[in-house]
């Protein structure tokens, strides 16, 4: 009984044997077995240090290309202080020393001689300015100009061989896009952050300056304060926009930042840098966007491009042909659909230079050639420094020395008086002009700007060298 029980399970396993290797030859390739002990999927590195690449979401390429040509920026002033000589007389000399203020920002290395940009706002009305590298070096710097209009400055520092960024295209950018914000929020050296960018040719009205020119890129890449001035870079770590501002309830960053588009930055650097002054181009008209309404009032077919309400006289676009009511669809056969867009194009030429405007008019289009100028209505180079005849007066920029001697933070002065306006309100030879209506006169410019803006009265505010406060007012 035992021995029939052992026979009887050798048999069963003899048979199953027999069915699992039909089992495997029916089911199973043959090919595909020998295959199958080959794993042949390609091994891929995580990340590849020093090396590029447009399909992976790797940043590394992009901050190690970045992060070394962006540096803090350290400010002092020194807040303006005026002695009054009549609370002097019945109170004595309590005069004090003004405290220093400190600010801090962000800048960019453009070359390897040490021209660095950042925002005007980073840096106006500032004493000294110091940068410290990202490998902790500090130096000095010095102001080479700036521009209110674009919110941009260049400084420069005195040293050689260092590390600087190289420029990229800001109207390549598309919507979606990955970016990388760098820079220093709350004096944190040397931080990347990461976004998309949302939009392009966004127009906040934030620049207070009469010319201002916006055509924002817009990301979701967190900057903070301290970040102004710092690069907004793409994949490949070229700079394609200068880190501005956030638009914030609580001022912190709450999704939503601005960069001014590199288009912009370049053409500002190199008039700052050949010139010492923007090369401004205007075309000479009053534009809006076109709207639902507007297509109603004036009838047109539909929406695009950009409206001419207003044609100046004397102005390029006038003299060129352009009338009030024209599209304007494209500046040198870039399409333009928004004032910001229209003015960024403008604004990338100077006095001088021709371009060519499309517009439509009743229904068709019409190009015309347009030889753009300065504000002064001419196609001259606007020098810095210069002397300018204002109202029967001379005036000249302060320097930095003469500044500091008085305890000032900007100012205009008169050097020279003729028959006009300033002589005869009282004003003499020697005065310092620091605000008019309230605000501020950094440059000739901007004085310039305040009076051809004013209607009816001005008022003045400015200091004699030898430290006597005075007011003034007259009617235009």
């Amino acid at each position: 009984m035992k021995a029939k029980h052992i026979i009887l399970i050798f048999a069963i396993a003899i048979a199953g044997g027999l069915v699992a290797l039909f089992s495997y030859s029916v089911f199973f390739d043959k090919e595909k077995r020998i295959l199958s002990a080959r794993v042949e999927t390609p091994v891929r590195y995580v990340n590849l240090p020093g090396e590029f690449n447009e399909t992976t979401l790797d940043f590394t390429y992009a901050a190690e290309q970045s992060v070394h040509t962006v540096v803090h920026v350290t400010t002092e002033m020194t807040a303006t202080t005026y002695r009054n000589p009549i609370y002097e007389f019945f109170y004595g000399d309590r005069y004090q020393e003004p405290e220093p203020v400190l600010g801090f920002g962000s800048g960019v290395i453009v070359s390897d001689d040490g021209y660095i940009v950042t925002n005007n706002h980073v840096v106006e009305k500032s004493q000294k300015i110091k940068i410290t590298l990202n490998d902790k070096r500090e130096f000095s710097a010095e102001l080479v100009g700036a521009d209110p209009s674009t919110d941009l400055a260049l400084i420069k520092v005195n040293a050689k061989d260092l590390p600087y960024i190289r420029y990229g295209n800001s109207d390549d950018l598309k919507v979606g896009e990955w970016v990388l914000a760098v820079g220093n929020p709350f004096n944190i050296a040397s931080t990347v952050t990461a976004g998309i960018v949302s939009a392009k040719g966004k127009n906040l009205g934030i620049i207070q300056d009469n010319y201002r020119i916006e055509s924002f890129i817009q990301t979701d890449a967190a900057v903070n304060r301290g970040n102004s001035g710092g690069a907004l870079v793409n994949k490949r770590g070229e700079l394609v926009g200068i880190n501005t501002a956030i638009v914030s309830p609580s001022g912190g960053y709450a999704g939503i930042s601005f960069a001014i588009p590199v288009s912009i930055v370049q053409k500002v650097i190199a008039d700052l840098i050949e010139y010492g002054s923007v090369q401004r181009a205007f075309l000479g008209v009053t534009i809006s966007d076109v709207t639902a309404d507007l297509i109603k009032e004036q009838g047109l077919d539909k929406i695009e491009g950009v409206y001419v309400a207003e044609v100046r006289d004397g102005g390029a676009a006038k003299d060129a042909g352009i009338e009030a009511g024209d599209l304007i669809l494209k500046i040198n056969d870039v399409n333009v659909s928004s004032p910001a867009e229209l003015t960024e194009q403008v604004n990338r030429y100077r006095p001088g230079d021709k371009i060519t405007v499309l517009t439509k008019r009743k229904g068709k289009t019409k190009q015309f050639d347009v030889t753009l100028r300065n504000l002064q209505g001419d196609t001259k180079i606007v020098k810095p420094g210069t002397y300018e005849t204002v109202l029967g007066a001379k005036l000249v920029e302060l320097g930095s020395n003469e500044k500091k001697e008085l305890g000032l933070a900007n100012g205009v002065k008169i050097t020279e008086l003729s028959a006009g306006k300033l002589r005869s309100a009282g004003i003499k030879e020697g005065f310092i002009i620091t605000k008019v209506n309230n605000k501020s006169v950094e440059t000739i410019e901007t004085f310039k700007k305040i009076i051809d803006s004013t209607r009816g009265g001005v008022f003045i505010e400015g200091i004699y060298p030898d430290g006597v406060v005075a007011y003034y007012a007259f009617g235009l």
